[in-house]
């Protein structure tokens, strides 16, 4: 896996689709239709060595926009950054598992009987794919027609995903995303599995077949980001831990 072009990656990601500006040695990014810390922040340029004067205008660029001032990044690819950032008063909220699918089997996980992986083709598919991540991961806001044409044009840009559900009478049960390939790079990301069908194995499948469906589009990096459960849970679709995403925010 190739870390630095995943850094490479999420700069070249974040200007795509939100408003940034450089900072001193930071890219910050800022959400255009949301206050969502998660769509918020700033990854350091590889190297960056940051003065207190950098930590304090980047401080003060988040909270100019009434936004908490935060990064994501990898901490390998900057070892100055943290404690630049620590002395400035933030905390790290978290080190999520840095995964690289590391498989050339194309049979894939196998689907749980019962269970059809689907790639979301129609409104109705798109807006299922949406409601079932709203489900989910508890969010409160009901997806719609903003949401539908969000995720064509994510795949119309490159993207994928998928949409499980049952064979018999088609609920809608799991649902995931890999991002636009920049770079030969992507990162399956927002798998999420209604609650009443969770631990069959539906979100290993969705994984893998993310994973396969990317590398077919000629992605040559595919990751994701996982917190400790997690990361068990997609070592069984055969993506191997090799570094660390660090989340920090004052």
């Amino acid at each position: 896996m190739d870390v630095a072009a995943i850094h490479a990656y999420l700069r070249a990601s974040a200007r795509r689709w939100r408003e940034c500006e450089q900072v001193g040695p930071f890219l910050a990014s800022y959400s255009r239709t949301s206050n969502n810390p998660y769509l918020n922040y700033a990854i350091p340029d590889d190297g960056a060595e940051p003065s207190a004067r950098d930590a304090a205008d980047l401080i003060a660029a988040y909270q100019r926009r009434g936004l908490k001032p935060r990064l994501e990044y990898i901490p390998d690819l900057a070892p100055a950054v943290e404690p630049a950032l620590v002395a400035a008063g933030f905390k790290a909220e978290g080190r999520l598992a840095l995964m690289g699918f590391a498989s050339d089997d194309v049979s894939g996980a196998a689907v749980p009987e019962g269970i059809e992986l689907v790639a979301p083709d129609t409104d109705g598919d798109l807006l299922a794919v949406r409601s079932v991540q709203q489900e989910a991961y508890e969010e409160a806001d009901q997806p719609g027609e903003n949401e539908v044409r969000s995720l064509r044009r994510n795949i119309a840009s490159g993207g994928g995903a998928v949409l499980a559900r049952t064979v018999v009478d088609r609920i809608s049960v799991g649902a995931g995303e890999h991002t636009p390939i920049v770079f030969g790079v992507t990162e399956v990301t927002s798998i999420g599995v209604r609650l009443a069908y969770r631990r069959r194995g539906i979100a290993v499948a969705m994984t893998s077949w993310l994973a396969r469906a990317a590398r077919a589009s000629a992605a040559t990096t595919v990751f994701l980001m996982a917190n400790e459960p997690e990361e068990r849970i997609y070592a069984r679709a055969l993506f191997v831990t090799e570094g660390r995403v660090l989340h920090i925010s004052r």
